[in-house]
């Protein structure tokens, strides 16, 4: 979509893009190290200085206690950090467990290390989890679930009743637990972000993934980390060099210098981030499209059912080239019918661009 989207020269509000301005000692301190000639490998891990700020930061908002000799590996984003661990955790023919609607690069990372994919639905908008629903999904081969909060596409953020209900599955069933929090910083109406390895002693089968592309507007500097005992993280580390060999060291020397943020920097994210929510869902609702209104995340999917598509392809397909505004099909996030009646659309943008997107939104015609 972002080709067809560059294509007929629309807005695009299909890639999570992030083309927010970077802040603004991240980018200072990256051209410093490249000034400094800080151009030659780190040790596969990542720099020590980053995983120290890593580790002060689990601690200071997940609750997470994390040694940064040999539990944090810092990766080429967070998906170089999941696709290291299944690698070095699951076997091909191993199952693993995803909530519908997924993350694409979940689904499609898990089938080309040989994975089986299992699916548990959840339904919208609510998209609930229950105890009942996530036991019927695992199968005989399940080794691991991903648990993605706050949600991508969906912006849900898992309650700790339902993360509870993670906890006891995963030990019942001998499941790794494999986490995504890449949008944790960004949330509304107030609700905390909880760690799914700090409920129901969870970090002993867990992975936790975080990336620093949202938090930071550095999507392109593909920055992530994994977090796990050391067993894991050792595993992990020996596959992310084998793929990667490290996360570019100039750009690791750079962010290290997010962490020193002050609070206020997060407090504003929230707050951006919750005007343009409001403004995207308010065109969309004008614009009869029915927004989910998510709880975290820079998404929302909406109802677009009653426009009369076969698709959801076909509705975005419509939607780029009449409207000139690109959004996601929903089928890129499930497997049947549910996902033909949404698109996914991303506010991860000026406000003057959400602004003109939602006057195209509201003229559009199907």
């Amino acid at each position: 979509m972002s080709r067809e989207s560059d294509r007929v020269g629309a807005i695009n509000l299909g890639q999570g893009l992030c083309d927010l301005p970077t802040l603004p000692a991240i980018a200072e301190a990256a051209k410093t190290a490249i000034d400094e000639q800080k151009a030659t490998y780190t040790y596969a891990e990542g720099i020590l200085p980053l995983r120290q700020a890593i580790a002060g930061k689990l601690e200071r908002d997940n609750g997470i206690t994390a040694d940064p000799m040999n539990e944090i590996v810092v990766t080429p984003g967070s998906s170089g950090a999941y696709a290291s661990t299944i690698h070095a955790l699951l076997n091909p023919g191993d199952g693993i467990l995803l909530m519908e609607p997924y993350y694409g690069y979940h689904l499609n990372t898990a089938l080309v290390s040989g994975l089986e994919p299992h699916y548990l639905t959840l339904q919208p908008p609510e998209f609930a989890l229950t105890e009942e629903a996530l036991r019927a999904a695992i199968k005989p081969n399940t080794r691991a679930m991903v648990v993605c909060t706050p949600s991508n596409p969906s912006g849900k953020m898992f309650s700790r009743e339902e993360l509870e209900i993670v906890a006891r599955v995963a030990h019942d069933k001998d499941l790794l637990v494999i986490t995504d929090e890449i949008y944790e910083y960004i949330r509304y109406d107030d609700r905390p972000h909880i760690s799914p390895a700090t409920v129901g002693d969870l970090w002993e089968r867990s992975v936790t993934i975080m990336g620093l592309s949202k938090t930071f507007s550095i999507t392109g500097w593909r920055l992530g980390y994994a977090v796990a005992k050391p067993e894991f993280a050792h595993a992990i580390r020996l596959v992310s060099d084998l793929f990667y060999i490290c996360a570019p060291h100039p750009l690791q020397v750079g962010v290290t210098a997010g962490f020193s943020a002050p609070q206020s920097f997060f407090d504003d994210l929230r707050a951006d981030y919750a005007q343009k929510r409001e403004i995207l869902c308010g065109a969309l609702q004008d614009a009869n499209m029915k927004p989910i209104w998510p709880q975290g995340a820079y998404y929302v999917l909406a109802d677009i059912g009653h426009w009369g598509f076969d698709t959801s392809r076909e509705a975005a397909m419509a939607l780029v080239e009449r409207g000139k505004v690109a959004a996601v099909a929903g089928s890129a996030f499930y497997r049947g019918e549910t996902g033909e009646h949404l698109l996914r659309f991303c506010y991860a943008k000026e406000n003057d661009a959400l602004g003109e997107a939602g006057r195209r939104l509201r003229a559009f015609k199907p």
